[in-house]
C-alpha cells in the first residue's frame, strides 16, 4: 500500500479543438483542484509536427495556437497548477523555450523518444528544474533502459517518470498496461506515471487509476473535457468535470483510508466487544500465580479483564494475585501486587554422618555462613531467612547468620512444611526459594533462571533439571505450600519437601526447567560426609585467593580443568536417589489421597 495521495495529472489534450474560448473555460472550470495537481498541454504545429499529405494534418491546423496565446494559456494555469508540457515537436520546444519559468515538467510520447530535432533542440535549455516523464507504450525493457540512459545524459532533467498507457480508439482494460507496472518497479528505480484511457464515463476508469495507484504509481494522468458544450476531440476517455471530481473525492478517501492508524479507535472497540478474555476457571487465592493451561479459558465477559499477554506481562513483574478470586472472575491490573521473594536456609545442628557440619569451616566461614554469603548474592530477594528448630542444640545456630540483614527462625523441630508456613507467614512472603545450609555454591545465575522461568510459567512449584548436587534450587508459592499441608496435619516425611510437591502433579503446577549448559554436571557440591568437606575446601583454597566473590561458573570450570578436585567425593550418593526402600516409602507418604 502507499499512503500518500497521487499526483494527479490533468491532460487538456486537444479537448479544446482549437477553441480557445472553451479551453481557458476548462482551466477555470479545473481551477478549484489545487495541491497535488499539475495541467498538461499539447503545443504543436502543423508544419513542425506532419507533411500536408498526412491525413490530420488539417486538423492540426484547426488545433494550432500561436506562441503569444500559448503565453496567456500557461501564465493563466501556473496561477492554480503546475504546468506541464507534451512535447510532440520542435515548436512545442519553443513554447517550452519561451515560457520556461512557468513549466514543470514535459513529456515524450513513445512516438518522439527517438527524435532527434527535438531532442537536440531541448538539450540547448536549461531543464535542471524540471521532471521529464517518459512514455513507453510498445518499447521492451532493454530500449527502455537505453532511452533513459541517453536523454538523462542529454537532458538532465531534475526526475524522470516512466509513464504507461496509450491511447487507442477504443482503448480496452487489457490495453491499460497494468500488468507492465511490476516489471517496470523491478527493473528500474524510476517512479511510474499511470495514464488510463479507457471511456471516461466506465467504472474501470474510475477502478484503474486506484489499483494503479496502490500498485505503486505515483502519478496518475487523466484526459478531461466540458460537459456543456460538443467536444470534437480526445473525448473518448475524457472525464467531464463532475466525473473527476468524484474521482478525485474517491481518491481523497482512499487516501485518508491508507493513512488511518495501524489501530483505529472502531477496530478497538470491535475488539473490546467480541474478544473472549481469560477467565478463572477455579478459585485462586492470594499470592497464587494464574497458571495458563491450568487455571484459565476464554469467554466472552461482561466484566473488563486482562489479555493473557498483559497477565504474563505482570507476572514477569514479580507481582502475584493481591486477593482471592472466584472461578468465572476476570483479572484486572487491580488484582495484582509485587511478590514478596524470600530464601529461606534450613539448617539443624544434628548430622548423623558429619557431626555438626553446619559449623564445620569452608575456609575462614563456617559452612551454614559460606551457604548464606552466596543467598546474600541473590538478586529481587525481599528477605533471607535462617530456619531452624526450637530444640536446644540448635540456638547456637544464632550466632551464625553472617549478616545482620539475615533473620533467624525457630520452628517445629519435626514438621518441617510448619516451619516453613511460619517463617512465611512471620515475614509475609508469597515466594520462596528453598536450600538447605549444606549447598554451599547456591549462585544467583541458577536463581534467576528459575525465578523468570516461574513467574513466566505461572507454576506453584519450578525446579532446575540436571543440575550437580547442591546446586539445584526450588521455587514455590505459599499459597501452593499451604494447600499441600491441609492434606498433611503432621508432615512427617517433610525433611524430604520435594516429594510433596513432585509426588502431587494432579494438585501442584510443576515447571522443570533445563539449566544452562554449564551448569549441567555430575559433581557433587554439597556437604554430607568428609570427603565433601575436603573437596569444598580445596575449591576454597584454589579460588579464594584469586577472586574472594567466584561464581558458580567458576568452581566448574575448576572442577573441569581439575578432575582429581571433582573425584575426591564422586564416590558417594544420595540416599533418598539410591535408597529404593525410602524411595517407595517416600513415593507413598508424601501422596495426596483426599
Amino acid at each position: 500500500m502507499y499512503p500518500q495521495r497521487p499526483y494527479v495529472l490533468i491532460e487538456v489534450a486537444n479537448t479544446h479543438g482549437g477553441d480557445i474560448t472553451y479551453l481557458n473555460d476548462l482551466m477555470e472550470r479545473f481551477a478549484l483542484f489545487q495541491g497535488a495537481y499539475g495541467m498538461k498541454f499539447q503545443p504543436l504545429s502543423p508544419d513542425t509536427l506532419a507533411t500536408p499529405d498526412f491525413s490530420w494534418y488539417s486538423v492540426y491546423q484547426e488545433l494550432f495556437f500561436t506562441p503569444e496565446q500559448w503565453a496567456s494559456i500557461l501564465q493563466k494555469a501556473h496561477t492554480t497548477k503546475e504546468v506541464w508540457i507534451d512535447i510532440f515537436d520542435v515548436y512545442g520546444v519553443q513554447i517550452v523555450r519561451e515560457n520556461l519559468s512557468l513549466i514543470h515538467g514535459i513529456k515524450f510520447q513513445s512516438s518522439v523518444l527517438f527524435n532527434e530535432e527535438v531532442i537536440s533542440e531541448l538539450s540547448q535549455i536549461d531543464l535542471s528544474h524540471c521532471s521529464l516523464i517518459l512514455n513507453i507504450a510498445a518499447q521492451p525493457l532493454e530500449t527502455i533502459e537505453q532511452r533513459i540512459e541517453s536523454l538523462k545524459s542529454r537532458l538532465q532533467p531534475k526526475t524522470i517518470y516512466l509513464e504507461i498507457g496509450f491511447q487507442a480508439y477504443p482503448t480496452e482494460l487489457a490495453d491499460s498496461g497494468l500488468s507492465k507496472m511490476k516489471a517496470l518497479q523491478e527493473r528500474f528505480n524510476f517512479p511510474l506515471v499511470f495514464a488510463d484511457h479507457l471511456e471516461g464515463s466506465s467504472t474501470d476508469s474510475m477502478v484503474l487509476p486506484l489499483l494503479a495507484w496502490q500498485q505503486g504509481a505515483s502519478i496518475l494522468e487523466k484526459h478531461v473535457m466540458l460537459s456543456d458544450r460538443e467536444t470534437k476531440y480526445d473525448h473518448f476517455s475524457s472525464m467531464t468535470p463532475g466525473q473527476f471530481e468524484a474521482l478525485d473525492q474517491t481518491l481523497e478517501r482512499y487516501a485518508a483510508a491508507a493513512q488511518a492508524p495501524f489501530i483505529n479507535p472502531r477496530e478497538e472497540d470491535y475488539l473490546a466487544k467480541t474478544v473472549m478474555i481469560p477467565v478463572l476457571k477455579t478459585p485462586k487465592s492470594a499470592g497464587d500465580l494464574i497458571h495458563p493451561p491450568s487455571d484459565i479459558f476464554y469467554r466472552r465477559s461482561g466484566k473488563e479483564g486482562l489479555t493473557l499477554t498483559e497477565i504474563q506481562a505482570l507476572q514477569h513483574q514479580h507481582q502475584v494475585l493481591a486477593s482471592d478470586k472466584s472461578s468465572l472472575d476476570t483479572v484486572t491490573s487491580d488484582n495484582f501486587r509485587p511478590a514478596r521473594i524470600g530464601a529461606i536456609v534450613a539448617c539443624r545442628m544434628k548430622s548423623s554422618r558429619l557431626k555438626s557440619k553446619a559449623i564445620l569451616p569452608i575456609g575462614a566461614l563456617t559452612s551454614v555462613e559460606f551457604c548464606l554469603n552466596r543467598v546474600l548474592r541473590f538478586e529481587s530477594l525481599d528477605a533471607v531467612i535462617l530456619a531452624s528448630s526450637t530444640t536446644e542444640e540448635d540456638a547456637v545456630l544464632s550466632q551464625h547468620t553472617h549478616d545482620p540483614s539475615v533473620a533467624f527462625f525457630r520452628g517445629d523441630p519435626e514438621d518441617v512444611m510448619k516451619r516453613y508456613i511460619d517463617v512465611c507467614d512471620a515475614h509475609q512472603l508469597d515466594v520462596i526459594v528453598r536450600i538447605t545450609a549444606d549447598m554451599p555454591f547456591v549462585d544467583n545465575a541458577v536463581f534467576q533462571h528459575l525465578l523468570s522461568a516461574h513467574f513466566e510459567s505461572g507454576a506453584d512449584y519450578t525446579v532446575g533439571e540436571d543440575a550437580a548436587i547442591g546446586v539445584n534450587l526450588e521455587i514455590f508459592n505459599t499459597a501452593c505450600l499451604k494447600r499441600i499441608k491441609q492434606y498433611f496435619p503432621s508432615a512427617d516425611y517433610s525433611e524430604y519437601m520435594t516429594w510433596y510437591f513432585q509426588n502431587n502433579p494432579e494438585y501442584v503446577r510443576i515447571n522443570r526447567v533445563a539449566l544452562p549448559e554449564i551448569f549441567v554436571r555430575n559433581y557433587r557440591l554439597t556437604l554430607d560426609y568428609e570427603e565433601d568437606l575436603a573437596m569444598l575446601n580445596a575449591v576454597e583454597s584454589a579460588l579464594a585467593p584469586e577472586n574472594p566473590h567466584y561464581t558458580l561458573e567458576d568452581v566448574i570450570h575448576f572442577l573441569d580443568a581439575h578432575p582429581e578436585v571433582a573425584g575426591m567425593n564422586s564416590h558417594l550418593s544420595l540416599r533418598y536417589k539410591t535408597d529404593q526402600s525410602l524411595i517407595d516409602l517416600l513415593n507413598d507418604k508424601t501422596k495426596i489421597r483426599p
